[in-house]
């Protein structure tokens, strides 16, 4: 008799400028499980924070549909916090005639880009539910997901950064002009403008002038409260790594050096050329880089993702200065579009295989966190009741 197939819940969409980007690497990741081994159920998660499951969510093309929540098989549902359901209560809001249900789940793989699901508060949710899950946990997931907090811990950590500025939306509006000046005292044009924490190039500007430089603050202003400047290395090239694992047992991937960054790559071209995702953009794999300098790399992006308390899998963005091969860590995605499959494939990994190892580590870190003690029982109530509480909020 075959054991049991494990119950992998993916999750995404998302409350978030990055929705579509989520939706088409769910569909990936869904596609790609092994049948005889896992069990999908999808969790779409709508544009304004509603959840949905069911059959239809496992087909890219019924997302053309705007009927899809009305098909037969789509049900609302939610993740409940509550340790004893341990998964999804599906139909929360039953009446009458219908009925509540529970599903159990094994494993959350979230797919979820940027906010309320790249930033912590999903992982959260999945902390207090007690529920093992793929990727950072609530801390490297926040940190990671903030270009400004990254730079602090990486910088900490030893892991060379550009020079920065930030601003907030509040500094911004209140005194446009001495932010600029600031700005105009401490770098020269060309300069990138980018919310403290979104991807996928959204609402990024480059600025060549201070015309555009107001431009993109505003810009960047209406993305996110706080809001980060920094010098464009005109004179670099892109270098990207993924890194998977969790605890001291890390691996690198091959590298690559994405082309035709003239500016950088758009929203449409990280996500639609040619209609297959990032697996379509024009890239170089391995990266034409002497051995020293891959090694290199490889090292610093170990050492990054351990610095964000990092587990999972990410990819990790690096500029490098093409006449002195020196190298600054540009950005950490703790869940890259298509989970970088085309790094780990020149690595000899399937996609299947890339998953599997990332519902491993979900679960060897859901063991670890089980071996803390949350349960420490006192006399405190005790005593307190007996005294009284006046007496005891007198005695703290």
């Amino acid at each position: 008799m075959s054991s049991r197939r494990s119950i992998v819940a993916v999750l995404f969409g998302g409350r978030s400028v990055e929705h579509d980007v989520s939706i088409v690497t769910g569909q990936q990741i869904m596609a790609a499980f092994p049948a005889d081994r896992y069990e999908i159920a999808p969790v779409y998660i709508t544009r304004d924070g509603r959840w949905f499951t069911g059959a239809p969510l496992l087909q890219l093309e019924n997302f053309r549909d705007d009927a899809l929540l009305e098909k037969p098989g789509i049900e609302a549902c939610l993740l409940s916090p509550d340790t004893r359901h341990h998964g999804l209560i599906i139909n929360p809001l039953a009446g009458r005639f219908s009925r509540s249900r529970v599903q159990r789940i094994d494993v959350v793989f979230p797919a979820l880009h940027g906010s309320h699901g790249e930033d912590g508060s999903l992982q959260g949710l999945l902390e207090l539910a007690d529920i093992a899950y793929v990727g950072c946990a609530t801390l490297g997931s926040a940190l990671s997901n903030d270009k400004i907090m990254t730079k602090v811990a990486l910088r900490q950590a030893g892991v060379p950064v550009l020079d920065d500025f930030w601003v907030t939306r509040e500094a911004w509006v209140a005194a446009p002009d001495d932010i600029v000046v600031q700005i105009r005292d401490r770098f020269d044009f060309p300069l990138f403008i980018k919310p403290a924490c979104l991807g996928s190039s959204i609402g990024i500007g480059r600025a060549d002038d201070e015309i555009l430089l107001r431009a993109s603050l505003d810009v960047a202003a209406s993305f996110d409260r706080r809001i980060l400047v920094e010098p464009a290395l005109t004179d670099g090239v892109e270098i990207n790594c993924a890194v998977m694992g969790y605890g001291n047992d890390y691996e690198a991937s091959p590298l690559e050096q994405p082309l035709g960054w003239d500016d950088f790559l758009s929203y449409e071209d990280k996500y639609l050329r040619g209609g297959e995702g990032m697996k379509s953009a024009d890239r170089i794999i391995p990266a034409p880089i002497d051995d020293e300098l891959g090694a290199r790399i490889k090292s610093l992006s170990i050492a990054a993702f351990q610095a964000v308390d990092g587990r999972g899998i990410a990819r990790i963005d690096y500029l490098v200065r093409a006449q002195t091969d020196e190298v600054y860590l540009n950005e950490i995605n703790t869940m890259p579009g298509s989970l970088a499959f085309y790094l780990w494939h020149e690595a000899g990994r399937s996609r299947a295989q890339v998953l599997e190892r990332l519902v491993q580590l979900a679960r060897a870190a859901h063991v670890d966190k089980r071996r803390n003690t949350y349960d420490y029982q006192t006399d405190l109530l005790s005593i307190a009741s007996q005294r009284g509480s006046k007496g005891a909020k007198r005695k703290g």
